[in-house]
């Protein structure tokens, strides 16, 4: 079983992370509010009583926003980090959904249902080295019945294409909301090639296509962040 080694934030994200972690991307509200409405919108036909896998479940914002629009569906949400599985558990108990959820500490690998209606995976993929990341959708697309919708958003771009150095000023916008210092944001170029696993959106489409979903449709943008759906 791969266990994703370079999906490191069992680690990263420890108690001072997790808890500052929903302070810390508060300026990012304008993005997600955008790509959590456009992800229900690709979610709609899903029945009433849809199952849905969130990986990466963080603190729970993912399941906060479909619980809350779809109150028939029930979730499974896995996390490396126990940190931030227990932010996200205090979340969803608090907004009174707990009872439709199950949270799994580990990797999609560590999830043993399969035949769910959709998994849901935003801003985790990149955290993911290029060399793991065709085990990592084909973990998913097992896990979803046929027919199911997959929902993902990660940093995309191809770091050697000359329109990156504009496209990295922008993305510096972005990291100075969340708090970017100048010596973080001069390291950023290397943080993104040698730390996180940002491939281009020609080889983010390919890895689906790879792992078996035959026709990814992109959804999403906002600077670097690029999100695709498909099915199963």
């Amino acid at each position: 079983m791969t266990q994703h080694a370079s999906f490191s934030t069992a680690g990263f994200f420890n108690q001072e992370m997790a808890d500052a972690y929903d302070r810390r991307n508060a300026g990012l509200n304008p993005i997600s509010d955008s790509l959590h409405f456009l992800m229900r919108l690709t979610l709609a036909d899903l029945a009433d009583d849809a199952r849905v896998l969130c990986v990466g479940v963080g603190t729970g914002a993912e399941i906060l926003s479909l619980a809350q629009a779809r109150p028939g569906w029930f979730f499974v949400g896995v996390d490396p980090s126990a940190e931030m599985l227990g932010v996200g558990r205090f979340r969803l108990e608090q907004a009174g959904v707990m009872d439709r959820c199950e949270l799994v500490q580990g990797y999609v690998e560590d999830v043993a249902d399969q035949g769910f209606d959709a998994v849901v995976s935003l801003l985790v993929a990149h955290f993911i080295k290029r060399e793991d990341r065709p085990d990592f959708y084909a973990a998913i697309h097992a896990r979803l019945r046929p027919g199911g919708r997959f929902v993902s958003a990660e940093i995309s771009g191809d770091l050697d294409a000359p329109e990156f150095s504009a496209m990295l000023e922008d993305w510096k916008q972005v990291q100075t909301l969340m708090g970017a210092t100048p010596d973080s944001l001069a390291k950023l170029p290397d943080m993104m090639r040698d730390v996180l696993g940002v491939v281009s959106v020609a080889e983010t489409e390919a890895l689906w296509r790879q792992a078996g979903f035959a026709l990814p449709i992109p959804f999403f943008q906002a600077f670097m962040i690029r999100g695709w759906h498909a099915v199963r």
